[in-house]
């Protein structure tokens, strides 16, 4: 193999299974060495010449390992160097009955690691002699220059990680993790590594954006390794890992547990590689010129053989257990001995004095302890961090891949395991429900759920894995807005379904979208801010100077998104995050596989939407009407216009004037200057929310299963339920409600699945089982959603009278809702009140009848199919569904929006809008369905979904009301605790039973 020089640089593309050859014509397997991250190893010998090698087998396989591609494209390409281990190449033994097996054969190096001879040496009362530590050190120095030379960083460096051979050979092996820097990349900013080993700027980088590394983190590394040749382990390691990452960066540099035993030169090797900052530390070549190294030289060949002879007799004693070729801590527990030691702190179950008190305070102390995740029988409580914490990398991925849930401490990566390794096993569908306040962490969790499902079933082609990755930050910019208490809040319920093949591996992906909150496009609450993707897109097109193509102002934002503060403006200009978020929503487009003409049908719509938000309107009186309204910014008007691609003069007279029939006859009649505005803003929130269905849709269609891989029908699916929290603010109004009754569903929902399923269960079996007390929600429930006289029911019956006003709503509550979770407070007219199951919340009704309503003037819908912008007539051409979303896209445009020319007048528009209002199936929805009775449909379609699943239950908790980081609130995480039952749940599940199987799969067991 020729040396590379300058440069070193390897071929990242994919590598094809067809293009590796079969090992059986070379290797043949002799005896198994151990089992690795991927699968066995074995001692294997080659068939021509007999020499010997170790074999990694991962089987069964359809596609390369992203770490085993990375270590592949290095070590073929990497010059060959005494201290790294040598690469035999690279084999795939295809079997079309059990499936593939992927071969990475390497140097055999059948001393073990160092890890293993210190061990070793520390149980018979020994240690390592500090001319063999310096010898190692020597040796992995040699390696890693030849690896920083040729611009590879090693990314993992321990004891585990530096090999031996037989005759005192050092090696370097495992390059899963390693990276490869470039002329143009120094650094690398991606947080990996084994938690004890990692240096604090790669630790930094998992919480700061704008942090990155070089090679010099390897010499950290080498450091811990240093102490860990003299002490048996690195320093922390008595620590969760977790917890380390905390400390790393916080602590002074670690030294040996007893520097006085050792040698000057030895300390001062180990503080010259672990001081803290990178930028101060040295490099490898000069490490090699320290003192403590350069007693080597001369000395090497006696060293290596002093080695050698350890070694043997390590061997013949039994101590050096058999060798490793990967990274020891990614699919199994840190530390063989720390499951007794935390599980009893892991579940809630486990405490012997059990009520509020001590329930808060296993909380509060795990917390402390940054330990955010607690068990409750199969239950997962998540505490909100309100920091980034680095324990949601690919690593900790595998260690919660298939494993106990006893092996490893609470995570949400195991409830995301348990739920697919049950989908796997029973062969049914699984949903994940996510539940508590706004502002709790649902959303992140449900991320989390979604990444680490899309590593299980890792997908024969990672373009699907990406895809499914990018729709949550997409769906998100669209449904997602900054609340009084949540700068992330979900404005919308999604029901994320993820579909398997039978065999696990995921196929596809389908979203459910919710009750889109449409008011927040025209109105904002104080302190609160509009969707997330306005400010995006304004930012993005602000910033690439794009401004005045989609006919934007420069100096002052759109009303839609200029709030009371002013500061949006200032924000846009003096910070880049909005910038940034704007090319990320591009990158989420272009990788799910929306087309160049979509996206820009897309921004032109919500450009438009801004500049329609611009529209003002103004009276015009005359000697015989008072209430005409006229446009007297025509500018606005035009620039609307022209982005939705419809006639000015048509939009003007749609939002002016409007049609009736009496005894046959067509009137016109002006708008009043309040009307028209309510015109221009049903408009804006209907482009909105039809815009957010058609994108959900679009998601759905491009993430449909192959069917040439698996038919959907035979697949399985694991639910994902992300919904708005509930919510209590200063002022509560429609939205809220709706909000509220939802989660009043989901409670229940859990109510019947934890208490009362189980508990008759135990009747129906003969259980002696002791009754759990808790908080049944039902009879409120029944008096927001029953016929005929049901809350909802109510604000129905009312809004079809054209003479009903929110005081007579209210006044109807008041005479209907007889019972004690509802009340009128005394001297506030336009208010009621309920008694959730989460607490009292006052509602104001202004606005109640309107909003249910949703009224949408015919006149507007035939003007905006008349545009000549393909999606947008698509939206106006397809009806909604009984849950008020767009119905999934037709194949073409339909042949009445086909026949409506791009230009009108205004005398034609008037009949084509008596058209419309003949065919009340069309889009405008002339049956008058209303929000109410869209979210009684949504309710029961989101529960037809939730019930075919075995349920799984994250319940997160706010621990404060400030995001502080590690403030916790007694009192607020109190009232959760109270509201949500985990105490009733701590109960039935100490004293029930929490897992069940059917007889039949016991047996198999």
């Amino acid at each position: 193999r020729k040396p590379l020089y300058g440069l070193f640089q390897y071929n990242c593309s994919m590598i094809g299974l067809e293009s590796l050859a079969d090992p059986s014509d070379t290797w043949e397997i002799i005896e198994t060495i151990g089992k690795g991250t991927y699968g066995k190893v074995y001692k294997v010998a080659n068939k021509k010449d007999g020499s010997l090698a170790a074999v990694k087998i991962l089987d069964p396989v359809s596609d390369v390992d992203e770490e085993i591609e990375a270590e592949y494209n290095i070590l073929q390409f990497l010059p060959n160097h005494p201290n790294v281990v040598r690469f035999y190449g690279m084999f795939y033994k295809a079997d079309q009955y059990v499936g593939g097996q992927l071969w990475l054969v390497l140097e055999l190096c059948n001393g073990g690691s160092v890890t293993e001879l210190v061990k070793g040496l520390l149980k018979c009362g020994r240690r390592l002699d500090e001319a063999v530590i310096s010898y190692i050190l020597y040796g992995a120095l040699l390696g890693l220059q030849h690896l920083h030379n040729n611009r590879i960083i090693h990314r993992d460096v321990k004891g585990n990680n530096i090999l031996l051979t037989t005759e005192g050979g050092v090696k370097l092996v495992d390059f899963g993790v390693s990276a490869q820097l470039t002329s143009t990349r120094l650094r690398r900013n991606t947080s990996v590594g084994t938690p004890f080993w990692m240096a604090p700027e790669v630790i930094a980088c998992e919480q700061q954006y704008d942090y990155s590394y070089d090679a010099r983190c390897d010499v950290w590394s080498l450091g811990i390794t240093a102490i860990e040749l003299g002490d048996g382990d690195p320093p922390l390691f008595d620590m969760h890992p977790v917890k380390t990452l905390f400390k790393i960066p916080r602590n002074p540099p670690p030294t040996l547990l007893h520097p006085e035993k050792w040698c000057r030169g030895f300390n001062h090797f180990i503080s010259q590689c672990l001081i803290k900052d990178f930028e101060q530390r040295p490099s490898v070549t000069h490490l090699l010129e320290h003192p403590f190294i350069k007693q080597v030289h001369g000395k090497d060949m006696s060293l290596q053989k002093q080695l050698a002879e350890l070694i043997q007799e390590q061997q013949q004693l039994g101590s050096i257990a058999k060798t490793r070729h990967e990274r020891i801590h990614t699919r199994r527990p840190y530390h063989v001995d720390r499951a007794d030691k935390f599980s009893l702190d892991d579940d809630l179950v486990n405490l012997e004095v059990l009520n509020e008190d001590t329930i808060i305070h296993q909380l509060q102390k795990r917390y402390a302890d940054l330990q955010i995740y607690t068990y409750v029988g199969d239950i997962l409580i998540a505490l909100n961090p309100f920091q980034n914490l680095s324990i949601y990398s690919p690593q900790f991925s595998k260690l919660y891949h298939g494993v106990k849930r006893s092996s490893n401490p609470p995570h949400i990566f195991a409830s995301a395991d348990a739920a697919y390794q049950s989908m796997v096993t029973f062969s049914k569908d699984q949903c994940i429900i996510i539940s508590g306040e706004s502002g709790a962490g649902k959303t992140e969790s449900a991320h989390l759920i979604v990444q680490h499902l899309t590593f299980l079933g890792k997908a024969n082609n990672r373009a699907l894995r990406e895809k499914i990755l990018q729709v949550n930050p997409l769906v998100e910019a669209f449904g997602n807005a900054c609340t009084a208490i949540n700068d992330n809040s979900s404005r919308f319920g999604k029901y994320l379904e993820m579909m398997f093949t039978p065999t696990g591996a995921v196929m596809g992906a389908k979203i459910s979208e919710y009750l889109l909150e449409k008011s927040r496009v025209i109105k904002q609450a104080v302190g609160e801010k509009n969707f997330h993707i306005f400010y995006y897109i304004y930012a993005g097109l602000y910033h690439q100077k794009k401004l005045s193509e989609y006919r934007l102002p420069d100096k002052k934002p759109p009303r839609y998104i200029d709030n009371e503060t002013g500061r949006v403006m200032h924000d846009i200009v003096t910070k880049d995050s909005y910038g940034r978020q704007f090319e990320a929503i591009q990158h989420c487009f272009r990788i799910i596989g929306f087309t160049d003409e979509e996206v820009y049908s897309v921004y032109r719509i919500l450009t438009g939407i801004l500049n329609t938000g611009n529209i003002e309107f103004a009276a015009i009186s005359s000697q015989h009407q008072t209430d005409k309204s006229e446009v007297p910014n025509p500018e606005a008007l035009d620039n609307a216009a022209a982005l939705l691609s419809i006639g000015s003069e048509e939009l003007q007279e749609a939002l002016t004037s409007h049609c009736v029939v009496t005894r046959g006859e067509t009137i016109i009649r002006t708008n009043t200057v309040d009307k028209a505005a309510d015109v221009r803003d049903a408009m804006s929130k209907a482009l909105y929310g039809r815009l957010f269905s058609w994108i959900v849709n679009r998601i759905n269609t491009l993430l449909q299963p192959d069917k040439n891989i698996c038919n959907a029908e035979s697949g399985m699916n694991v639910g994902i339920l992300d919904i708005f929290g509930f919510e209590n603010f200063a002022r509560n109004s429609f939205e809220q409600l709706c909000i509220n009754i939802a989660n009043e569903q989901i409670q229940f929902y859990f109510n019947q699945h934890i208490f009362a399923l189980e508990q008759m269960e135990y009747q129906s079996e003969g259980i002696d089982a002791t009754t759990v007390e808790y908080e049944d929600n039902r009879p409120l429930l029944d008096m927001f959603l029953q016929k005929p006289m049901g809350l909802l029911s109510l604000l129905d019956e009312e809004s079809r009278f054209p003479q009903a006003t929110d005081l007579t709503l209210v006044d109807k509550f008041e005479d209907n809702l007889r019972c004690k979770y509802f009340w009128r407070p005394k001297g506030v007219e336009l208010s009621f009140g309920i008694q959730h199951y989460a607490g009292k919340v006052l509602y104001d009704a202004s606005a109640f009848l309107e909003k249910n309503r949703d009224t949408l003037p015919a006149d507007i819908v035939v003007v905006l199919r008349t545009s000549e912008n393909k999606l947008l007539q698509q939206l106006f051409s397809s009806p909604l569904t009984k849950t008020g979303n767009l119905a999934q896209a037709r194949a073409r445009v339909t042949a009445a929006s086909r026949s409506l020319p791009p230009q009108l007048s205004a005398g034609r528009i008037k009949v084509d809008t008596m058209e419309v209002m003949r065919h009340p199936e069309e889009t405008t929805n002339m049956k008058r369905q209303t929000m109410a009775s869209y979210f009684r449909y949504s309710l029961m379609d989101l529960l037809s979904k939730m019930v075919v699943g075995q349920p799984h239950f994250i319940r997160c908790i706010k621990p404060n009301d400030d995001r502080e980081a590690l403030m916790f609130s007694h009192e607020r995480v109190l009232l959760q605790l109270r509201y949500t039952g985990i105490l009733e749940t701590v109960k039935i599940r100490q004293k029930g039973y929490s897992h069940r199987i059917l007889f039949e799969e016991f047996v198999k067991r």
